[in-house]
């Protein structure tokens, strides 16, 4: 009887250290069809409404949801907001924490990611490649990013965008002219097979900038 009293009570003492594992691990969390299952706290660069300005600089992050609702909304045919802002500060910050880079100014768009870089490297296609690449791994896959080391002509350049928006009237055109001088300087070796340096699909001519290389040759 002694027995199976005590073995009772090490099982229960097993299964309640068990559910506090769980709650621990974020485990125990409760996992509603629609509603998405945070651990820490999903990334600062979606919705305001689920962010969480409690977050430590060592925590991991995890979300998870579905294509249907999230709280009731209804997301299948919604794309997460990004703050652009908070990208490029970044990117630059990134940007300066790879060799010979010392100063990098950051413009994030739609669509477009531009990175101007001072520095002293004496393999300008290199560094091209690490920036470009640094700017590739933040941003979502579908942007292009151009990159120049002609920092003291171009930096100012993409600093006056940050009082524009996207609606700005001329705005695409203004955008693609600068990318026609960041053009000149090195932008690193191609993405893959189907895409060239700057992350477009080659021949792809629905591509807003899918001419500007081709101009580029005819210079």
């Amino acid at each position: 009887m002694k027995k199976t009293i005590i073995t009772i009570g090490l099982s229960s003492m097993i299964a309640l250290t068990g559910c506090s594992d769980k709650k621990d691990l974020g485990l125990g969390a409760k996992n509603h069809a629609g509603n998405p299952t945070n651990v820490n706290n999903p990334t600062q660069y979606y919705d305001e409404d689920y962010r969480n300005h409690d977050n430590k600089s060592d925590d991991f992050g995890f979300t998870r949801t579905n294509k249907t609702t999230l709280d009731g909304r209804n997301i299948s045919n919604k794309t997460a907001s990004i703050d652009r802002e908070q990208l490029s500060d970044v990117i630059s910050k990134l940007s300066v924490q790879i060799p010979n880079v010392n100063d990098a100014a950051t413009l994030v768009t739609d669509e477009e990611v531009l990175v101007v870089y001072d520095t002293n490297t004496k393999d300008r296609t290199e560094t091209a490649d690490q920036v470009k690449r640094t700017a590739m791994s933040i941003v979502p896959r579908y942007y292009h990013v151009y990159v120049s080391d002609d920092y003291q002509t171009l930096a100012q350049d993409v600093e006056n965008f940050s009082a524009l928006k996207s609606g700005s009237k001329g705005i695409d055109y203004t955008i693609e002219q600068t990318i026609k001088r960041m053009l000149k300087s090195p932008q690193g070796y191609k993405m893959s097979e189907e895409e060239n340096e700057n992350g477009e699909m080659v021949n792809d001519k629905r591509d807003h900038h899918d001419n500007i290389h081709q101009k580029m040759d005819n210079l």
